[in-house]
């Protein structure tokens, strides 16, 4: 260990913006995210909201990836490794807050795992590396991140022109895991009523005492601060001892499969990690990629095809089969691709059946 002295380094834009519905947080992302990405920059989308998002196509150019419910962290990460595989210079992720109390997001996922078992601890302790996960890909991403969050609602009484009490909404904490925060760099709160925006917290000194919407301009003022910086240092690679030089390692589409086989098999990502001796999944080699696939399938023909429909959904999200939830009946309309063998073997290992006259493959929760 050695102390070198601290020099401030290029960097990428971690930004949030919370604000109750109705404030203008996409309109704001979106402002930032022209301005940070210049002309020529690429944007990316993902929208949790109904597909809002392309309400503001007015405002310029970019792509919108739509993520519809169970709104799970596995989702979350997904798009975000999709944008990264499609050169995406800013992603905004429109709402985080979906993954943690939305649909299938992981307050629910604790639940599920509670049910019937009286406590919560066994659920956190799967969900915690869960949410981890996403933070780690949030921040660890090459891209530049907005992303939006809805703020807890209170009414307060406040006197209007006339001296009259008349009930305000006003924006709280946002609704994520306590300390979301603290990832982010810059922070800003959206003001409901004029759409105005105040920072909460602000690494750049730029917004000390910003009282003000924000555009496009505020923006490129990021670009430059972020870009102030001293260029970032990158040590050519070293082969690890007893690895040979130039080793490759698994494609992104590759770690989105192994991500979806983690998920779907319950398999604890660290004990993962540990087995194939490795940090991060991106560090998997190549030559390795199939050992990693049948640990996880042992781990599946291990623990059998008993499932409950919430895992069966989580599974089903995370391999991005489009699916049907009949919560009253128990049941799970799975429709993958006419070609798409591999998801239909995936279904009938889980115990899925095919129902012709639904044209669908059927789950059905055991009483």
């Amino acid at each position: 260990m050695a102390f070198k002295k601290a020099v401030r380094q290029r960097a990428k834009a971690r930004i949030g913006i919370c604000g109750p519905a109705g404030s203008g947080k996409t309109m704001s992302a979106l402002k930032l995210a022209f301005g940070i990405v210049g002309p020529g920059g690429r944007i990316a989308l993902l929208d949790t909201e109904n597909e809002s998002a392309s309400l503001y196509a007015h405002l310029g150019d970019y792509d919108v990836d739509v993520i519809k419910p169970p709104f799970t962290v596995e989702k979350y990460i997904g798009g975000i490794r999709e944008a990264e595989r499609l050169g995406y210079d800013l992603l905004i992720i429109d709402s985080l807050s979906h993954a943690w109390a939305g649909t299938g997001g992981i307050l629910e996922f604790v639940d599920a795992k509670a049910e019937g078992k009286g406590n919560k601890f066994a659920g956190w302790r799967e969900a915690t590396p869960k949410h981890n996960s996403l933070v780690d890909a949030m921040l660890q991403s090459p891209m530049h991140i907005i992303a939006t969050m809805r703020s807890k609602t209170e009414y307060i009484l406040v006197e209007d022109e006339k001296g009259k009490k008349v009930p305000k909404k006003v924006g709280m904490a946002p609704v994520q895991r306590e300390g979301m925060d603290y990832e982010f760099s810059l922070v800003f709160d959206v003001d409901q009523e004029r759409h105005i925006a105040t920072s909460s917290k602000d690494r750049t000194e730029i917004f000390d005492g910003f009282f003000g919407k924000l555009s496009e301009e505020h923006g490129r003022s990021i670009r430059e601060w972020l870009d102030s910086g001293e260029p970032v240092q990158q040590p050519a690679p070293k082969p690890e001892q007893g690895q040979p030089a130039g080793l490759q390692f698994i494609s992104p589409d590759q770690v989105l499969e192994l991500e979806a086989k983690i998920s779907e098999v319950g398999a604890d990502r660290k004990k993962f990690l540990g087995f194939m001796g490795v940090k991060r999944l991106e560090e998997i080699p190549t030559e390795r990629m199939a050992a990693a696939v049948k640990a996880l399938e042992a781990k599946t023909k291990k623990e059998g095809t008993s499932s409950n429909v919430t895992d069966i959904t989580t599974a089903l999200a995370a391999r991005r089969i489009p699916f049907q939830l009949n919560e009253e009946a128990g049941e799970v309309h799975a429709k993958p691709s006419y070609q798409d063998s591999s998801s239909k073997e995936f279904l009938k290992a889980k115990g899925f059946k095919w129902n012709p006259s639904d044209k669908a493959w059927v789950f059905k929760q055991a009483a």
